[in-house]
């Protein structure tokens, strides 16, 4: 797509996703599974940003302890891709393990300050999730196309979901005026939290609301301009960076890999936690969204993991006197007298869980851990 797109795409894949434990846990998190026993999330995420053909680097940043993971996930990606993209896997993508835990705004900067020591020129960079499904590929490049030129125009640019449903478990946003006269590309009017059913369905019905998807796009400098305006302390926290040198790269697996950056070590010990939503996102005077044409996931319950999933191999769960039950199991499960009841068994731990209660996990996941491992 060369400059009409992307220069280069940032993957954030450091989550844990909790909401679908016990099947993903710290070791093995939700980016590494597949709901149809082929490519992971991970993996899919990969191959939207090798179809964008950037013409820069592929960032793929994670935490310390899943950087061999992370790499095995690339490494069986690129035997299974055509020579082009394999070449480009072994050449520009670069796993980045961070230091610790700064939610998303800090590894975004860390992003932007990376490839400028790369390459001093102008970068238009898309920020994609590690755990989405997105179909179909050609509707995301077309997209991505608008979302690229909007980026260049001097936007914070959001992806905007029509959304199906009164979903209470997404952010929304709220569009505004259309921009250079697109009908899919439009300012953003106001973000809003996650509603309460009742405020889901006033959105739906008035029709000017869309789930933000958590991708984004921008240029290098606007991103850092605006960090340093609406968020000083995480601006002053990556200083350092300027007139410094590149890190040392290690190969893991015949990845490019980049930790023990004392550069990055000692910006993240000082830049305080917070989401890029929360730091630029809703606070720019520059933020724009691209309608979405293509059908999105974020897969964060076992209720919609369900709906994509496609257990291959041999049946391991049946239901007597019930209905509607659903099983990701080791083990053959079986269901009597019971009707929609997932039962999940993997990694040791066994969750059973009502459909549509999907809101407890968070707490499951805590009490999880004092119960069986406290």
């Amino acid at each position: 797509m060369g400059e009409k797109s992307f220069t280069d795409i940032v993957i954030l894949a450091g989550g844990i996703g909790e909401r679908l434990w016990p099947a993903s846990v710290p070791e093995n998190p939700k980016q590494f599974l597949s709901v149809d026993g082929g490519f992971s999330f991970l993996q899919s995420s990969i191959q939207r940003a090798l179809a964008l053909e950037p013409e820069g680097k592929i960032l793929v940043i994670t935490r310390s302890s899943l950087v061999k993971g992370v790499a095995e996930q690339c490494a069986s990606l690129a035997e299974k891709s055509s020579t082009n993209d394999r070449n480009k896997i072994f050449k520009d993508l670069i796993i980045v393990a961070e230091p610790m835990p700064r939610h998303t705004c800090a590894p975004l900067v860390l992003a932007c300050k990376l490839l400028k020591l790369f390459d001093s020129s102008a970068h238009t960079i898309l920020t994609l999730a590690s755990d989405h499904l997105i179909s179909p590929l050609q509707s995301f490049l077309n997209d991505c196309l608008k979302a690229a030129k909007t980026a260049r125009m001097g936007y914070f640019v959001c992806y905007a979901i029509p959304p199906s449903s009164p979903a209470t478990g997404y952010g929304y946003i709220k569009s505004g005026s259309r921009i250079d006269g697109d009908e899919g590309v439009f300012n953003i009017d106001n973000f809003k939290e996650k509603p309460d059913l009742e405020t889901a369905r006033k959105y739906l019905e008035e029709g000017c609301y869309y789930w933000n998807s958590g991708m984004f796009a921008f240029t290098d400098e606007f991103f850092l301009n605006e960090v340093k305006k609406c968020e000083p302390e995480v601006w002053r926290s990556f200083e350092n960076f300027t007139g410094g040198s590149l890190p040392a790269q290690e190969r893991v697996l015949g990845l490019c890999c980049i930790e023990n950056w004392n550069l990055m070590d000692e910006s993240y010990a000082k830049t305080p936690a917070i989401a890029v939503d929360n730091a630029v996102a809703e606070r720019t005077d520059r933020a724009a969204a691209v309608m979405a044409s293509f059908e999105w996931d974020d897969v964060g319950s076992w209720d919609s993991f369900e709906k994509h999933a496609c257990i291959s191999g041999e049946k391991k769960a049946f239901s007597v006197g019930g209905e509607d039950n659903f099983a990701y199991s080791d083990l053959p499960v079986a269901f009597c007298g019971v009707s929609g009841v997932t039962v999940v068994v993997k990694n040791g731990k066994v969750l059973v869980l009502k459909k549509g209660s999907g809101d407890y996990m968070r707490e499951v996941v805590k009490m999880a851990k004092s119960t069986f491992e406290g």
